[in-house]
Parts: C-alpha cells; sequence; structure tokens
C-alpha cells in the first residue's frame, strides 16, 4: 500500500480542529513534501523525521514521499505532526500494520533519536476530540509527558509513549501484547495554594471589601501610600475565593496548556497572575501571527492583578475594557480569527499621587493638584467605570501593627464565609452577582424605598453612570448574600457606595 491516512489535530484558539494525514509513496526520484498550509516549523519536520526513523532502525523510502495535512485551507504550525508523519510512512512502505490506525489520533514532536517530546495543547486537542466523536471513540497517542494534562478529559482514552519505537510496537504486537497501556491523571491532594491572610495585620477596611468582592466576583481598585499591604492582600486574593468546580478547572487547564503552562500539581487551583507595568496589551490580551492567549486569559477563573496600575500605558490598560464586560476576547489577524476565554477578577493597587505620600502623616508629600490630577487620569473614565471597588488602603501607625500582632483572622474563616454566600448566589441565579445581567438585577437586587432612595441620592451627588448604578446594586447583593439576608438592606446600600467613593474624595 502507497497511502496512509492519519488523524491529528491543530490548533485555532481554544479549538482544534481534525486534520487528516495523508502520506503518499510514488515512484521518481527521492524527495520529501509537505502541503496542506505548513508554516517553518511544519516543513522542518522532514529532517526530524528523515533522522528519527533512521536512528530508530527502520528504512527510509528512496522514493518521492508527498505529506498533506487537510484540510488544505487551515495554517497548520509546530511540531506535534511529526509522529503521524513518520507513522504514515511507515504504515504507506509496509513497515507497519496499517490496519489499527484509524481507532487513534496522534500528536508528538520527534527529537533526532525517535524520542517524543511534549507539545503545547494537549488539553484543548483531547477536549475536541470528545466532543467531535460521532460514531466509535477513538484513543490519543501522544508524549508522555502530556498524558496527566490529556486524561483529565472524562472517559478520554489516552496512551502515551516514550519513543517513535513504543509506538510502533504497539501496533506491531498482537492484542494480547499491547505496549502501550491506558493512562490515568495522577491529580494531587489538595492543598493550601497561597499565602495566609493571618499574616496581613490591621488594614479590616480592605479585608472587609476583599471578602465581599470574592463572595461576587468584583473587581477591586486598592489606593494608598507605599507599604500599606496592597501587594499582600492581592497575594492571599485567591485563597478566598470559591473552590473551582470540574468545568472551571478545565477551561483554566486548558488555556494553560495552550500556553505551554500548564501542570497537573495546579489542578483546581486558583490562576493569579500579576504582569509587569511594561507588559503591552498583546501580552496582556493575547495575540501573535499565531494566536496565544494573554494574561487575562491565563487569568481565566482566577486573578489578575496589576501593581502599580497607574504606571501602565493609558492605551494598554482600555485594551482590559470589553473583556471585563464579555469575559471574551477575540483576537482577528488577516488570516486566522481565535476567541480565548477571559473571565478573571482584576485586583489593581495604586498610589495616591506621583510620589505615594499623599495625605500620608509624615507629610512628605510636594505633589501639586494638577500633577495629582494627572496621574489619576492615567485611569480613563470607562476603566474605573468597571471597577466595582474602589477602597483606601492606609497606612498603619507602628504601635497599632504591636498590639494586633497575631491577632489577624486567617485565610480559611473568610474562604468559608464566601462559599456560603456564593453557594447562595448559585441556588438563587446560578451565577455570580458580578454576571448579572440588567434584567436579573432587576429580579434579584430589589430594594426597600429607603435604600431605593439613598442609592439614588448618591447617584446624583456622585455623577455616577447607569453602569455605576448597576454595579453597586451587584456589590451591594453580595454584602447581602454575606449576611445571609434575603434581601438587601440600606445597610447594605450604603456599604456599597462607600466602595465608590476614593478616588472622587482624593
Amino acid at each position: 500500500m502507497s497511502l496512509a491516512v492519519l488523524k491529528s489535530r491543530a490548533l485555532a484558539g481554544m479549538e482544534a480542529p481534525e486534520v487528516s494525514v495523508e502520506t503518499h509513496l510514488a515512484n521518481g526520484l527521492p524527495s520529501f513534501t509537505i502541503v496542506g498550509l505548513p508554516d517553518t516549523e511544519v516543513k522542518e519536520s522532514r529532517d526530524r523525521v528523515r533522522a528519527a526513523l533512521q536512528n530508530c532502525g527502520f528504512d527510509m523510502p528512496a522514493r518521492r514521499i508527498t505529506v498533506n495535512l487537510a484540510p488544505a485551507d487551515l495554517p497548520k504550525e509546530s511540531g506535534r505532526f511529526d509522529l503521524p508523519i513518520a507513522l504514515g510512512i511507515l504504515a504507506a512502505s509496509g513497515q507497519l500494520p496499517a490496519d489499527q490506525l484509524h481507532h487513534y489520533e496522534f500528536a508528538g514532536e520527534l527529537s533526532l533519536s525517535g524520542q517524543l517530546r511534549p507539545i503545547r495543547g494537549a488539553l484543548a486537542m483531547t477536549f475536541a476530540m470528545q466532543r467531535s466523536q460521532g460514531g466509535a471513540p477513538r484513543a490519543f497517542i501522544l508524549p508522555y509527558a502530556n498524558a496527566d494534562e490529556a486524561s483529565l478529559v472524562r472517559d478520554a482514552a489516552i496512551y502515551p509513549a516514550h519513543t517513535l519505537l513504543e509506538v510502533c510496537a504497539h501496533f506491531a504486537a498482537r492484542d494480547s501484547q499491547t505496549i502501550l497501556q491506558r493512562h490515568q491523571a495522577q491529580l494531587p491532594a489538595p492543598a493550601m495554594p497561597y499565602p495566609d491572610f493571618s499574616d496581613v495585620q490591621g488594614q479590616q477596611q480592605a479585608r472587609r471589601a476583599l471578602e465581599v468582592a470574592a463572595a461576587g466576583g468584583h473587581n477591586v481598585l486598592m489606593v494608598g501610600p507605599p507599604g500599606t499591604g496592597k501587594t499582600m492582600l492581592a497575594s492571599r486574593f485567591p485563597g478566598v475565593l470559591p473552590p473551582m468546580s470540574d468545568e472551571e478547572a478545565l477551561e483554566s487547564a486548558a488555556v494553560h496548556s495552550l500556553g505551554g503552562h500548564f501542570k497537573v500539581e495546579h489542578w483546581k487551583r486558583r490562576p493569579y497572575r500579576a504582569p509587569h507595568q511594561t507588559a503591552s496589551g498583546v501580552a496582556l490580551v493575547g495575540g501573535g501571527h499565531v494566536p496565544r492567549p494573554g494574561e487575562i486569559s491565563l487569568a481565566h477563573c482566577g486573578v489578575l492583578f496589576l501593581d502599580e496600575i497607574a504606571e501602565f500605558d493609558r492605551k494598554v490598560l482600555d485594551v482590559l475594557r470589553q473583556p471585563m464586560e464579555s469575559g471574551l476576547i477575540t483576537i482577528s489577524r488577516a488570516a486566522r480569527q481565535a476567541e480565548f476565554p477571559a473571565r478573571f477578577q482584576l485586583i489593581a493597587a495604586m498610589n495616591p499621587c506621583p510620589c505615594g505620600y499623599l495625605g500620608h502623616a509624615s507629610g512628605r508629600c510636594r505633589c501639586t493638584p494638577d500633577a495629582v490630577l494627572r496621574y489619576h487620569s492615567r485611569l480613563s473614565g470607562p476603566l474605573l467605570d468597571r471597577i466595582d471597588l474602589q477602597i483606601e488602603v492606609a497606612a498603619m501607625p507602628p504601635a497599632s501593627l504591636r498590639r494586633q500582632a497575631g491577632t489577624a483572622e486567617g485565610t480559611q474563616p473568610i474562604a468559608a464565609r464566601v462559599a456560603a454566600a456564593f453557594a447562595l448566589q448559585l441556588a438563587r441565579q446560578g451565577k455570580s452577582n458580578q454576571r448579572l445581567n440588567n434584567r436579573e438585577i432587576e429580579q434579584h437586587c430589589q430594594l426597600e424605598q429607603q435604600g431605593e432612595r439613598l442609592l439614588l441620592d448618591a447617584m446624583l451627588r456622585l455623577h455616577w453612570s447607569a453602569r455605576t448604578y448597576h454595579r453597586v446594586l451587584r456589590v451591594a447583593r453580595s454584602i447581602a448574600d454575606l449576611a445571609g439576608s434575603a434581601r438587601i438592606m440600606p445597610p447594605h446600600i450604603a456599604e456599597a457606595i462607600q466602595y465608590r467613593r476614593v478616588l472622587q474624595e482624593i
């Protein structure tokens, strides 16, 4: 037989469309051609495959070899096609039995010695394989280093291999002597992945605001002078978030798999991303010739922490506005379009002025009102409108630190209250308060007459937009859930209003 057809997967954003690897051997001068819109990495597989076959003891056919990666209009990238190309050559040349190959899909990069190296996106490819199976289910053969992440997909048949020889032996052996064994994911035992809140002394208002934010999935801006604990608070925030569901954990793992960052020990651990102030817009939202997920997608179902947010370029910050609303980022290029999930919680920190000491007891600030105004204007109004809680983190006197040492509440009791409030939201509306649309707000955030009057007065006095009005209602709903109240009471509205006044008062 001079033709062999194997199945593999390409990557297009979060999707992994099926690719048929068709290998044909014909008479003529020896050559090796790969067609089907391959990029440079795929074209280089000719040399990797040739060396791997020869070093594993197989014959490289001295014939005209044509490999077609179909569909032809889908761009193909990375070295994941090395394994199916090598097997296709062996099957087409009669060196490998081809009768069982159609029951499997293949992906793996080959070293020159025939070792299988890990690939990106194994989890996304396994997802796609499971979703697309209409008839007899296929198994997936891939490098051993990717086995744990691929096995996270329930009921997927994963057969990992270390070398090309192991894969060939699997198909050459009889059924009773199968070489490759089905792999089951080895998940780590749950552990406290983040530092404890008991390390933070004082800052009761900030701790309370972060608890409200965790309960309802709200975004937070912390404003305060250097050394007041803003970064400490942010780094401990993921530890009080509600536990990840299996669906959230798989979505997060799939995104990290696309970037080659997934580790099994991070399973069901909330992502925490803290990009530097010099990060570009593409670094935050993703992009590139072959679209890759950015920081906002790597923070999916977790936390994106922007320290010193006013030091970021304003245009870079404004690219966050659309994904903060939709939870999705679409990257469009001339040749392709890719979508990545981006449902993250933004935790931002900034100083009150350029020098950082405005309002500090030391009186060290010499910033003019114009300088302070220019500093605050680095955050656009539309971006601030999307940040639900804007709180002050003030400096604490030394005597207060000494008096409160060792008495701060830890992460576990805060996480328990947050989990209870989140459970109320799931029972009532099936999602967090932050994700309520306007119609659902009218249904689940009804106010008493006194609370409604209080909120309208604040809206007129502080010149809020309609978006801010609805966001304050969502925050008040989260405060009521933490209190176990079925209705939003005036004290809940009053507390929610206090979380929107910091920058107006500086």
